[in-house]
């Protein structure tokens, strides 16, 4: 583990339990590595009707996505918009199914100072849970603004 998530949570945009990642396992100037249990947190902000979709693991790459950014800046970055969800991909209905941890992995197809696109891919073992493609805008301000 390189990252835990007191580390992650003081640079994504993101607190409490809905800091979604747990743990970096790697990361490059191209891709992040992360993984996550708290999709079988009862207390999941991600929740509906006592369930996890699997549509809420596109929270856990944008997460992974701001941490990379993040981890690239030094620093936090400033919050952002999801502007687009591309190409996305559903291989299971709920993710809290599932008892094993969540790899969550972002590759970074392009990125400055506005915002940034990633593939990415959500899996369980070697099990592809969902994928796609997610663009992002930044704010121009500091943190949560």
């Amino acid at each position: 583990m390189l990252l835990g998530k007191n580390d992650i949570c003081a640079l994504i945009p993101h607190e409490g339990a809905m800091c979604l990642l747990d743990e970096v396992l790697s990361w490059d100037a191209s891709r992040i590595l992360c993984r996550s249990s708290s999709h079988l947190s009862k207390d999941n902000p991600l929740r509906s009707e006592d369930r996890l979709r699997s549509v809420c693991g596109v929270e856990y790459a944008a997460q992974a996505m701001a941490l990379h950014g993040a981890l690239l800046s030094d620093g936090p970055i400033a919050a952002g918009y999801l502007v687009s969800v591309r190409n996305l991909k559903l291989q299971v209905s709920y993710l809290d199914d599932l008892n094993d941890s969540l790899t969550v992995e972002a590759r970074r197809l392009m990125g400055g100072a506005e915002g940034f696109m990633y593939e990415f891919t959500v899996s369980v073992r070697n099990d592809m849970l969902l994928s796609g493609r997610l663009t992002v805008s930044l704010f121009q301000s500091g943190k949560g603004e």
